[in-house]
């Protein structure tokens, strides 16, 4: 039984689907226990409410980012993962941090990476008038937004879209890729291979 700690600093909605469609499938897997940096994150009730541990490392209690990963990547380690699912995790983790959990580190993203990394994604998509936008899975790795890709949603951008009805759009892909991709892992069917993720069972990469 694989053992899933997710971070999170909001309410955690796809850390919520990721945990449903693990409990509702029947994955070989469970969420052990969900990790946020902030003490009043909707996530922490989620978790309290379905009887998952949680823990709060508040990234303003430490002097320094080398400070709180290293106190952030402890925590974790208590819960002894064998994946480590970023949903929705407002913080930027070091080399060190990402280092420890290499290889078994899951983001997810608002946009088609390589394109708009960071920040205001849907807003940036719009801005250079892309005709679709979407979002990734991808593995961890120092380079923020980075990493070996293991799937990705695609969504038409409408007439008259702004970015929070894009972002809305995008999102509801995410509750489904996001869920997947982690089923993937945790039943072994994800091999990277010179930089690129391959599913074993040949299944597409891509949600339409």
């Amino acid at each position: 039984m694989k053992r899933i700690v997710t971070l999170v600093s909001g309410r955690g909605s796809n850390m919520q689907a990721i945990h449903a469609a693990c409990v509702q499938q029947g994955w070989p897997a469970e969420v052990v226990a969900v990790v946020s940096n902030r003490p009043g994150a909707g996530a922490l009730d989620y978790a309290a409410q379905q009887g998952i541990a949680s823990a709060v490392v508040d990234h303003r209690a430490h002097a320094s980012r080398e400070a709180f990963d290293a106190a952030l990547a402890d925590v974790v380690d208590g819960f002894e993962p064998d994946l480590v699912v970023l949903a929705g995790f407002m913080r930027i983790l070091g080399a060190d941090f990402v280092q420890r959990f290499e290889g078994r580190m899951l983001n997810i993203h608002p946009s088609l990476l390589p394109a708009f990394p960071g920040l205001h994604t849907h807003r940036r998509a719009l801005e250079a008038g892309c005709q679709a936008a979407g979002a990734t899975v991808h593995f961890v790795t120092p380079e923020l937004d980075h990493g070996p890709i293991v799937m990705q949603s695609v969504v038409p951008v409408r007439p008259g879209d702004d970015e929070h009805t894009l972002a809305e759009r995008v999102l509801a892909t995410e509750h489904g890729i996001y869920p997947l991709a982690v089923r993937w892992f945790v039943e072994g069917k994800l091999q990277v291979v010179e930089g690129r993720v391959h599913q074993a069972d040949g299944a597409s990469q891509v949600w339409l």
